[in-house]
């Protein structure tokens, strides 16, 4: 090693039961709950596309940032798992660290600002398990998500009726874990390891562009996610139609939808030109304008995920005729 490295058995962590949370289950939306007013014919359309492609046994995958499931909106997610509507859900690294805390002990989050001044952010016991579990998933060429979420149902957490992990463990859906190393607060842990989650990270990269390959007449929703849902899927999109196209089978008819707060304008149809700061925001040249211009179509959903979630949600029901 060329370079000194930071000695990280010098750490001292602490358990989660001494942490301050922001978020507990109390604050989880319920499926029931009242309907939040929102009115978009484009989230209409969405929903309509999600149900089609479920019955015509085509992808439907939901990518999502850790938000989704900080605004307590896991219940809905695993909702349209269970009824096959969702055939994938692909996580960055802090969606699997919420979701487990919350399984674990049904509350999660805590305040940068606070433990930064301690030098304790990130540094909680409970939470590093997942470091092992990450070596465990290498060791056996199973994806991180498969693993945690196998964890969290088969040790019965107390809180895994909200967990979209176990859930698809249980359901044998697809929940895929794509991390980047130095992002996470297990990553600060003694235990971890990189190339082990690496190895299992890369693994659920390889089952996410399997599911890829089905999009096909399907559906993508990109929600909350600037970085992590258009790169990884413009990179699995590429290997995807590479191996169809030698086939000669199209992998360009699909819808896309991406749910955020930015103001993008009025033009989503064309990129953004390179003097302008849209261009950089990736959902918006990835996701809305590059990969369906050869046949798919996309749609942009400005809101609160405490709003567009539910709606989305009850719209899907509609269509199934169960509202």
């Amino acid at each position: 090693m060329s370079y000194p490295i930071f000695d990280r058995s010098r750490l001292k962590l602490k358990p989660l039961a001494e942490r301050v949370h922001d978020y507990s289950l109390q604050q989880f939306a319920h499926l029931d709950d009242p309907l939040p007013a929102y009115d978009s014919p484009d989230l209409e359309l969405v929903a309509r596309r999600m149900v089609a492609a479920a019955r015509n046994g085509r992808a439907v995958i939901w990518m999502m940032g850790a938000h989704v499931i900080k605004n307590g909106l896991s219940r809905y997610v695993i909702d349209l798992m269970e009824r096959g509507i969702v055939s994938m859900v692909a996580f960055n690294g802090a969606c699997c660290i919420h979701d487990f805390e919350l399984a674990a002990i049904g509350a999660t989050t805590e305040s940068v600002a606070r433990y930064i001044s301690e030098g304790q952010f990130g540094l909680w016991q409970e939470t590093g398990r997942i470091n092992d579990i990450a070596a465990s998933a290498a060791a056996e060429g199973i994806g991180l998500g498969e693993a945690v979420g196998r964890v969290i149902e088969e040790e019965a957490f107390p809180h895994r009726d909200v967990s979209i992990l176990a859930a698809g463990y249980r359901l044998r859906i697809p929940v895929t874990v794509h991390v980047s190393l130095g992002y996470d607060i297990i990553h600060e842990h003694p235990n971890c390891d990189g190339a082990a989650l690496g190895a299992a990270s890369y693994t659920d990269f390889l089952v996410f562009t399997q599911e890829v390959t089905r999009l096909e007449g399907g559906v993508l929703l990109s929600m909350g996610t600037a970085i992590m849902g258009p790169e990884v899927y413009l990179k699995a999109l590429s290997m995807a139609r590479n191996v169809a196209y030698q086939s000669g089978e199209p992998l360009n008819h699909f819808s896309t939808a991406v749910f955020d707060l930015q103001d993008l304008g009025e033009d989503m149809r064309h990129e953004a030109p390179k003097s302008d700061a849209r261009y950089y925001f990736r959902p918006f040249k990835t996701i809305l304008v590059r990969t369906v211009q050869d046949g798919g179509q996309s749609f942009y959903v400005r809101a609160d995920h405490k709003v567009t979630v539910p709606v989305l949600y009850h719209h899907i029901l509609a269509e199934l005729g169960e509202k």
